[in-house]
């Protein structure tokens, strides 16, 4: 990697960053891309009761209704790289709000489960393009101090925004409305696309496609506080060793980009196989068989336990990830994961091994009380972890002239590691059981633990070109711990 870094100076990690309007805008555009797709990633749980009334919809529809949005988010992460790059992160944004918008008409107006399928693989498609090209756009924007920050924003909007699909849901329960609660989804759309609308492209875009001038002026506007003939200067620098060799997809796979391609895949596998949108999505499901009996007390323990807490603690997240750094929030969040997971399935081995026939009239079950407060700690070790930190990572590990293409790689493989859970989730427990399947994600955490804590470096308070000289080493993990950094 040594031929394709530039060495920069730390004067922009340093300096403490100006917050003006227009970096505040910055934030609104990556909060609303989160928001809408937490919303879509919420609502559907409270929905497919009514779905499954309205259309008569079996268990397999339920899951390819519930699933599919995530294939058509993995197309829209792979095809959102190229648009990221050809287009412009502003265009891309813009293009992946009307698309969700359009997307979220159909499902509310679908006249059967077809066009609803349609409806959620279009929706998909838009949060797929959103999930590259928001967290893309709010790296690259971001002062170095505040990267971490802003880019764990996303994260913060979507609990935000499955927090207020669950607060619709409970709402609407009982009236049955499901297409009012898919319709709504088009409201952070449409807000998207009005925040996005006056934004600048980023100053490293606009770099890689040789306009200069634009480039000074976005950054003058998005960060007047900084010397910006300086720090295009240092982006061109990096930019015009990245012209060298342009970017194929070919060396987005290629060995001098392996490694941080693996962290970025990794991450974005363990992210999901860990269960996370499993219990999203069949939140209420969940709740049922662990003795909530009606509808309102699954949507209630669904908003709270999940959805409140989902939002409260990513907090920790934005307030620390820039302070404590990736690793450390990763491994400490995947201790709370793995221990919770592993009590849930203790639970359901309880529950499942006897009577509950008369759990409804008392409410839940100790063991059901046990299982919720463990779902509590799996979604806020999740939420101040992977959840964020994640994408953090994702959007900072990768050069300038492949990162758009590589991180639509990862967020790809994100979303098809995120239907395989959705989709087998359900026949997974008909097949093994439910204390099975929560023991199979508790292993997945711990695995998970071990590889992070051998394989992935610190980033913290690095430029985005300072963070490639780390791939030099054949071992960045030991290097850092050998120059002390780690």
């Amino acid at each position: 990697m040594g031929d394709d870094v530039t060495t920069t100076t730390t004067r922009p990690a340093n300096k403490k960053p100006k917050i003006g309007i227009w970096l505040l805008l910055v934030g609104a555009v990556i909060m609303m891309a989160g928001l809408l797709f937490g919303y879509d990633q919420g609502v559907i749980s409270g929905a497919l009761g009514g779905i499954q009334e309205s259309f008569g919809a079996s268990t397999t529809m339920i899951q390819i209704i519930t699933s599919w949005v995530t294939l058509g988010a993995l197309v829209g992460a792979l095809v959102a790289g190229v648009l990221a790059d050809k287009l412009g992160r502003r265009v891309t944004i813009l293009l992946a709000a009307i698309l969700f918008t359009f997307g979220a008409l159909l499902e509310a107006l679908a006249p059967g489960t077809t066009v609803l399928v349609i409806g959620r693989l279009v929706v998909g498609f838009g949060v797929g393009v959103a999930s590259v090209a928001a967290p893309l756009y709010a790296a690259e924007q971001a002062p170095t101090r505040l990267r971490g920050r802003f880019v764990s924003m996303y994260q913060l909007a979507i609990t935000i925004g499955i927090f207020i699909a669950y607060l619709v849901d409970q709402a609407l329960i009982n009236n049955d409305m499901w297409r009012v609660m898919l319709g709504v989804s088009a409201v952070p759309a449409i807000l998207l696309f009005i925040v996005m609308l006056p934004m600048p492209d980023s100053p490293r875009w606009f770099v890689k496609v040789g306009r200069r001038d634009d480039a000074i002026k976005a950054l003058n506007k998005i960060r007047p506080d900084v010397d910006a003939n300086a720090e295009i200067e240092e982006i061109e620098k990096a930019a015009q060793e990245d012209d060298a060799n342009k970017a194929t997809w070919a060396e987005v796979f290629s060995k001098k980009l392996r490694k941080p391609l693996m962290i970025g895949i990794g991450l974005a596998v363990f992210q999901q196989i860990t269960g996370i949108n499993a219990i999203i999505y069949y939140a209420n499901k969940i709740f049922a068989q662990a003795g909530f009996s009606t509808p309102q007390d699954q949507a209630a323990a669904t908003t709270w336990a999940i959805g409140g807490v989902n939002v409260l603690a990513t907090f920790i997240a934005v307030a620390y990830v820039d302070r404590f750094g990736r690793r450390p929030l990763l491994l400490a969040g995947l201790v709370g994961m793995s221990s919770a997971l592993i009590t849930v399935g203790i639970s359901f081995h309880f529950m499942d091994n006897a009577d509950t026939s008369g759990a409804g009239a008392g409410g839940p079950t100790t063991a059901g009380l046990i299982t919720l407060v463990a779902l509590v700690v799996f979604i806020a070790s999740f939420a101040f972890s992977l959840g964020p930190v994640v994408w953090t990572v994702i959007n900072e590990i990768f050069p300038n002239r492949v990162r758009g293409r590589a991180v639509a790689v990862a967020t790809a493989v994100n979303w098809g590691s995120a239907w395989l859970v959705s989709q087998f989730f359900l026949t997974l427990i008909d097949s093994i059981g439910n204390s099975a399947t929560f023991y199979l994600f508790g292993a997945f955490s711990v695995i998970a633990y071990v590889w992070i804590w051998r394989t992935v470096p610190e980033t913290k308070g690095r430029t985005l070109e300072e963070i490639q000289e780390i791939w030099e080493d054949d071992n960045p993990v030991q290097a850092q711990r050998d120059a002390g950094t780690l």
